[in-house]
């Protein structure tokens, strides 16, 4: 019998982030606590910006746009954004969606499985992904649930299961 095997991936679906944009766009735009101190959010490049006249209001414009990142089922472990700095007569704040697992989050979960989980388990890091096998279906499923209960510092899905 052939190995049984799946992908550990770390992906962010650019449509429902977009639409996450475009929801907290509307919101940041009507909201009465918004009008005339110049808050926005938009992509910029591949990045996302949030602007407002205050610290405190661009906080809450980054406050708006993660409600809507949970809303659309994206977790912010996803999401990265870094801290306000002024610009002129304006804050901003830079944020940015990850794509991918990097190797040294790699490295973490394949230690994690080589340790933690069934003994007949591989894995092996293909890129921005990984590749866990087993010739027993049940074993796979065992790392599965593992690795939702561990504590990653991504957002992790399984695909390919075969």
């Amino acid at each position: 019998m052939a190995d049984s095997s799946f992908d550990i991936v770390s992906k962010v679906d650019k449509m429902e982030a977009d639409n996450a944009l475009n929801q907290a766009i509307k919101e940041v735009e009507q909201r009465y606590d918004f009008k005339g101190v110049g808050a926005s959010i938009a992509w910029s490049g591949e990045k996302i910006l949030m602007k407002a006249s205050s610290e405190e209001r661009v906080k809450a414009v980054l406050d708006v746009f993660q409600s809507k990142l949970v809303k659309r089922g994206i977790s912010l472990k996803s999401f990265v954004d870094g801290d306000p700095f002024p610009s002129g007569k304006e804050y901003r704040i830079e944020g940015e969606l990850k794509n991918g697992i990097d190797q040294e989050q790699a490295k973490k979960i394949s230690k994690i499985i080589r340790e933690e989980g069934p003994k007949s388990v591989k894995s092996q890091i293909q890129g921005d992904e990984l590749r866990v096998q087993s010739k027993s279906r049940d074993d796979l499923q065992a790392v599965m649930s593992l690795l939702r209960g561990s504590d990653l510092d991504i957002d992790i899905q399984f695909t390919n299961f075969r």
